[in-house]
């Protein structure tokens, strides 16, 4: 059984994660090389939170895919209960996003990523069998139905209230790939996509203060430039001066100094861009195509529905999170906090991004034959 599972294993998608963390690191230590006072510590925290994901994946590899179930359960009701726990916790940054604990930082909302995950694939997974079934139980279909809207709906109004509309969205592009998996009929989709632009004017209406000024200096920057529009202008200037080569690592002027917000976290890639140039970029985005088709191919290759909805789900989410950040330090996107998976300073996300990388080392590792939704 061990040696199947190491003969099936994928190593391009396992090499591509380490690939990006090494870049990463790289970009971590660049961004706080400038530290005068030596408190230049945050790469090194980067790689023992590697060091415990990498251990996370192991297990979550070696694991009986059956676990995972119950896996789900536990994350999503511990992080539930988090997510309410976090609205008491003092604001950073303009949210209450994070628990604080005598140094220690945790958010919640990163690691329910991965019970939403798993337990709407299970409900998900129920729903096809029962309407695929010869006697379809109409009554549990609608039950099954309105848990699916249910696991959705209560973490993601918990996250529009701390506020933070990044993470919430993350959440909707996750739904979207699964509800899309579950097989809804095109005309649905596209209903669903016509109605969300007529909708736009009326939703930004009622956006909070800073949310619309988030959006009014994303189409224009200048409206803003000592202010809210600080983030995006200097993003750019650092993503323009890194031309084809880069400046050199250690050498760009917007890093070293501190010209760029956040930049070991939200604004990691500008920090990429400049210093390593367009070509590492480049470089970069492949390496992250590569991974969401590996990904893709697990969902494709997966051996029941359960596993194959996890697998699209957890490539929505890396989805989101590669356009959305990549994006806005580019200026194509409004800035959100969303940071860049394996890339990005940061324990909680890289913590979400080991397990949910785990989970398709465990799928892939298992397909067989019976392939689901070609």
């Amino acid at each position: 059984m061990f040696k199947n599972l190491l003969r099936n294993t994928d190593y391009i998608l396992l090499i591509a994660t380490i690939i990006l963390v090494i870049i990463g690191v790289i970009g971590i230590y660049s961004a706080g090389y400038g530290e005068v006072d030596g408190s230049n510590t945050e790469y090194q925290k980067q790689l023992i939170w590697f060091g415990i994901v990498f251990a996370i994946e192991i297990f979550l590899w070696a694991v009986d895919t059956r676990a995972l179930e119950l896996l789900g359960y536990a994350i999503y009701a511990v992080s539930f209960v988090l997510l309410i726990v976090v609205l008491a916790m003092p604001s950073i940054f303009g949210a209450h996003s994070w628990i604080l604990i005598q140094g220690f930082s945790y958010q919640p909302s990163e690691l329910m990523k991965i019970g939403y995950i798993l337990c709407s694939a299970k409900v998900m997974a129920m729903y096809l069998e029962n309407k695929e079934s010869p006697k379809p139980d109409k009554k549990k279909n609608l039950i099954l139905l309105c848990i699916i809207a249910a696991l959705f709906v209560l973490p993601v109004f918990l996250i529009i209230l701390q506020p933070d509309f990044g993470t919430a969205l993350v959440y909707l592009m996750i739904a979207a790939f699964m509800v899309y998996k579950l097989g809804l009929k095109y005309r649905y989709i596209v209903a669903a996509v016509v109605i969300a632009v007529i909708l736009i004017p009326t939703v930004y209406n009622f956006l909070p203060a800073h949310a619309k000024t988030r959006i009014d200096v994303f189409l224009n920057p200048e409206l803003d430039p000592l202010g809210d529009g600080y983030n995006a202008i200097q993003s750019k200037i650092a993503v323009g001066s890194g031309q084809l080569l880069g400046t050199g690592l250690l050498k760009g002027s917007q890093t070293q100094y501190d010209y760029l917000p956040v930049q070991s976290s939200d604004f990691i890639f500008s920090v990429i861009s400049e210093e390593l140039g367009f070509f590492a970029s480049c470089g970069v985005v492949v390496v992250y195509l590569v991974m969401l088709l590996r990904i893709l191919k697990a969902s494709r290759d997966a051996k029941d529905s359960f596993t194959a909805l996890i697998a699209v789900g957890i490539a929505g989410m890396f989805a989101f999170h590669f356009i959305e950040n990549i994006g806005m330090t580019i200026g194509l996107l409004p800035i959100t906090g969303v940071p860049l998976p394996f890339v990005s300073y940061g324990g909680s996300n890289l913590l979400t991004s080991g397990f949910a990388i785990g989970i398709i080392l465990n799928i892939s590792s298992r397909k067989n034959d019976t392939r689901m939704f070609r």
